[in-house]
């Protein structure tokens, strides 16, 4: 080459309006297809402790024999119902417990939700943040740099307090500019002391299901095409949710927040130490 001739640098091309388009919002189109394929099938309407109760020998059977595959299957349903904001979550980590025991289910059940509420926190940022993002006022900038500065802390109030929905927490982060990492390990610590709570709890419930499954069966039988008004399951996951429960989540929320509040302190404390120290000059000659 030429000592006059400058090298060549090779651009790769602009990418065009059309597949900027489709990578972020492609995504988002995919997701909210895959749930209205659920939701129009019906297939969220198994979610329900009735549908494990009624199946709970078949599934124990199973699982004796094929311990992988079923821990597998569990992990990548709890994936699909968190991704896809599927009513269930509750029944899932219940099974979990019933099914595997609590010392299997738990860590299953935190690793299956902490990659499904990733999936939808990536398609979030990737479609809305990233718009969002270009069109932030002044206030949003604030409110993202406030929230960056202490994410973790709060993303483990958010994860720990159960008064916020779980899908509501996976989308705010995305929207206020958190990095993946703080939010796959804020998840994932957030996320572990209910999940043991209800593990435990379900790992409790087999002799109930037993027993509720033999009261079912026998009403079933008793009332031939009548059965499906006049038979009930009365297992209902719900009556677990304790106000006593409930408020041991909020107070380990509130613990959470204790760097945020020192940090808080601490800043104002040293503004107000150099606002009170006098300056060089000011004293009097």
């Amino acid at each position: 080459m030429a000592p006059s001739e400058k090298p060549r640098v090779e651009t790769s091309p602009a990418e065009s309006p059309g597949k900027r388009a489709l990578r972020q919002w492609g995504p988002l189109l995919v997701l909210a297809g895959l749930m209205a394929l659920v939701f129009g099938m019906g297939w969220h309407k198994l979610l329900t402790f009735k549908t494990i109760g009624l199946n709970y020998e078949m599934l124990r059977g199973f699982i004796a024999d094929n311990v992988v595959v079923a821990l597998l299957v569990y992990v990548a349903t709890y994936v699909a119902v968190v991704a896809l904001s599927l009513p269930g979550a509750l029944v899932m980590t219940l099974a979990g417990g019933l099914l595997f025991g609590w010392q299997i289910g738990a860590p299953a059940t935190v690793v299956a939700a902490t990659i499904g509420a990733t999936i939808i926190f990536l398609v979030a940022r990737t479609s809305f943040g990233e718009a969002l993002a270009q069109r932030a006022g002044p206030w949003l900038t604030r409110l993202q740099d406030g929230f960056k500065e202490n994410a973790l802390s709060y993303l483990l109030f958010l994860r720990l307090v159960p008064a916020f929905p779980f899908f509501v927490v996976n989308l705010a982060p995305a929207l206020l500019g958190v990095p993946v990492g703080t939010f796959v390990l804020g998840t994932a610590l957030g996320i572990i002391p209910g999940t043991i709570a209800f593990s435990v709890a379900g790992s409790s419930l087999g002799s109930i299901v037993e027993a509720q499954n033999a009261i079912y069966n026998e009403c079933v039988a008793s009332n031939g095409d009548n059965a499906e008004s006049r038979c009930t399951y009365s297992i209902d996951p719900g009556t677990l949710v304790t106000s006593e429960l409930l408020l041991a989540f909020a107070l380990l929320g509130l613990v959470a927040l204790i760097p945020v509040a020192y940090k808080t302190w601490s800043k104002r404390h040293a503004a107000e130490r150099i606002r009170d120290t006098p300056r060089a000059g000011d004293g009097h000659g």
